[in-house]
């Protein structure tokens, strides 16, 4: 009977040889051989975009007949004493650029103008505010 010869291991022929240095290459440093390993991250887009659902918006709040009155008056305050830039303190409604809603701000400051094609608020600092956007206006002559 004859007894069979234990397979041999597949890397007996070069297990022993001293580890092979490059003359072409430098070697890499250890920080960068370790950054092969680190994790990626293939899901970068899938945390913006729950972050973006998860972002607050505010809903633009609809005026009563009252309120859009009291803006007409103070509109016309502005516009017949446009020479004296009066100062005013707006709060209007900013719509958000990727979503339903947007954002209540206030502007503060000198008004420039009235422009009536483009039915806005432009303000001495460059700032341009819809009309139909303005939630609140104070107005000191």
């Amino acid at each position: 009977m004859s007894q069979k010869q234990p397979k041999p291991f597949p890397y007996d022929d070069i297990a022993g040889l001293p580890h092979h240095v490059s003359t072409a290459h430098a070697p890499m440093p250890m920080a960068d051989r370790a950054a092969q390993f680190s994790p990626f991250a293939a899901l970068t887009s899938y945390h913006a975009a729950i972050r973006e659902a998860a972002r607050f918006t505010d809903e633009k709040a609809e005026l009563d007949e009252n309120a859009k009155a009291l803006l007409d008056e103070k509109m016309q305050m502005i516009r017949q004493n446009i020479q004296s830039r009066p100062k005013a303190s707006v709060l209007y409604f900013l719509p958000d650029k990727t979503k339903a809603g947007g954002a209540y701000m206030q502007a503060d400051g000198r008004v420039k103008n009235i422009d009536p094609l483009h039915r806005s608020l432009l303000m001495q600092d460059g700032t341009s505010i819809p009309i139909d956007d303005i939630v609140s206006l104070e107005v000191e002559i």
